[in-house]
């Protein structure tokens, strides 16, 4: 007899709806063959799903069993097909009521007791389930919360592959999941973030902070060891604003497909925040795999990539940083296929000015020679830095505010500031939904928003000429410009805008 149960597979951050065809024949020697261009974990299910249906106290016919995964095209991975073969070889054998059979999707892996264990990659597929024409899905019960942030899609979380069966036999006895209210913080950031007050002084680099959180620009600290670089970076998640719940689904998406998320919660509530080590390889940053797995830039999306001790990473590794800064995706080609992972994240960079750490520092004396701090800059490239909105100098900090034990303003209060710019921006660019923030102005943006009189254009052409500028880093420069005029209330761009967002380019002063 021939049966046909629905799962799916993941490629890139979405789903492809997979029919797994099961024929148990008389001729030919008994065995389960699976087509279909399965991975090994698929293959593997052969003998674990025969041992999970036997101890749950089913027959497993003693026949040649054909298991087909279609389109057929497609290569398949994971264990999540474990489930769904289970159930395809009881239908085949009438061993379940096949009634509603057509109306799920399965997912889920078994272990040899029967028992269902969660899989990665639930939220894209339940997400997808409509445009798939599905409207129940059936997952490990860990995996229930993911699903049901779904709305309109009946989801049922099953423990072993008994309940599953029962399911389908007795659907009355059975309530469909729906989401626990548990995370009320879904659309404020977390209380745990590092709190912008702790850090003494830098009032130079808190702005640039604050302006880069309201912008969504990206920033690189330059300074001496222990001068702060690494604490303010981490303070910005905290003032960034909240996600939406649009955000929230996407970054789910992300982090499900690459097994990331906490305890199978339902959603991921806070900006994700990725700090990788300057060994990281050119695949763990951008994804990659022979079945492509997001890299850190696509987990960083909605969120900040946070790159500590920049000129340490391998100048290659870095160019690849080019096109997703400037596009806010990436493209993984292979021979059988190419996927998409969004990357609109904020880069936040950190680094030292030279070889030894102390060139131009107050105190501490630098050892480099011209030549060995040139060579040191010749790391990053100049269409990778024209990329970067906000180069900030960060000093040593003087013996009294050191000491001093007046703090500066919470994150809370700088987030608040933060947040009316933001939505200055969404009403700014409420007919262009891709546009979220004034870091991502086209050139036709710039040409509406951010106007120059007289004085502003020759302040800028003077920066150009004497800082050597590229026509993307003039126009990084009036991007920054308006998220300074936005936080001081101005509707038009004046001097004092232009002329503190030229003072941001320590790196090119430098050259």
């Amino acid at each position: 007899m021939l049966s046909r149960v629905w799962s799916a597979s993941i490629v890139g951050i979405d789903a492809v709806k997979v029919g797994v065809e099961v024929d148990i024949s008389g001729g030919g020697l008994p065995g389960i063959i699976i087509l279909g261009l399965p991975d090994s974990a698929i293959q593997e299910s052969k003998e674990r799903v025969k041992a999970t249906l036997r101890n749950a106290g089913f027959n497993v016919p003693v026949r040649k069993i054909v298991i087909n995964l279609t389109p057929a095209d497609l290569r398949k991975e994971g264990p999540a097909f474990d489930v769904p073969i289970s159930i395809g070889i009881l239908a085949a054998s009438e061993q379940v009521n096949l009634d509603l059979l057509g109306e799920f999707l399965f997912l889920g892996e078994v272990s040899l007791d029967g028992t269902l264990l969660p899989v990665t990659g639930v939220l894209p597929i339940a997400a997808a389930a409509e445009k798939l024409g599905i409207s129940s899905l059936v997952v490990p019960m860990e995996n229930t919360q993911e699903a049901a942030v779904v709305e309109g899609l009946n989801v049922y979380g099953c423990t072993n592959i008994l309940q599953v069966v029962d399911l389908l036999n007795n659907i009355k006895n059975h309530k469909k999941v729906s989401l626990k209210p548990t995370q009320e913080s879904l659309l404020s950031t977390s209380s745990n973030s590092a709190d912008l007050q702790d850090v003494k002084g830098q009032s130079h680099a808190r702005r640039a902070l604050e302006i880069a959180a309201a912008g969504g620009h990206n920033l690189i600290f330059v300074g001496p060891p222990g001068s702060g670089k690494t604490m303010l970076a981490r303070r910005l998640p905290g003032i960034l604003p909240p996600l939406e719940f649009s955000e929230s689904l996407e970054v789910t998406r992300i982090h499900s497909v690459a097994g990331l998320l906490k305890n199978r919660g339902s959603l991921v509530y806070e900006r994700p925040f990725r700090s990788p080590h300057h060994s990281a390889s050119g695949p763990s940053l951008v994804g990659g795999g022979s079945f492509p797995r997001p890299g850190e830039i696509s987990l960083s999306h909605r969120g900040v990539l946070f790159l500590d001790e920049l000129t340490e990473f391998k100048r290659d590794v870095l160019e690849f940083l080019r096109q997703p800064l400037e596009d806010g995706y990436v493209t993984i080609s292979r021979t059988r296929q190419s996927v998409v992972f969004p990357a609109l994240f904020t880069l936040v960079a950190s680094t030292n000015p030279c070889p030894c750490g102390y060139y131009g520092d107050a105190v501490q004396p630098c050892t480099c020679s011209p030549r060995q701090r040139e060579q040191y800059w010749a790391k990053l490239s100049g269409p990778l830095m024209d990329r970067i909105d906000l180069q900030v100098a960060v000093n040593r900090l003087k013996p009294e505010e050191i000491t001093r034990e007046t703090r500066g303003e919470s994150s809370k209060i700088v987030r608040e500031r933060v947040q009316k710019v933001r939505a200055i921006a969404n009403l700014r660019f409420q007919s262009e939904p891709h546009v979220k923030s004034n870091a991502h102005m086209q050139s036709r943006h710039l040409q509406k928003w951010c106007k120059l009189d007289d004085t502003s254009r020759k302040l800028l052409e003077s920066a150009i000429t004497r800082l050597g500028l590229s026509a993307r880093a003039s126009d990084r420069i009036l991007k920054v410009a308006r998220t300074i005029a936005d936080l001081a209330d101005e509707e038009n761009l004046k001097s004092q805008h232009v002329a503190e967002a030229i003072q941001y380019r320590t790196i090119d002063r430098m050259q």
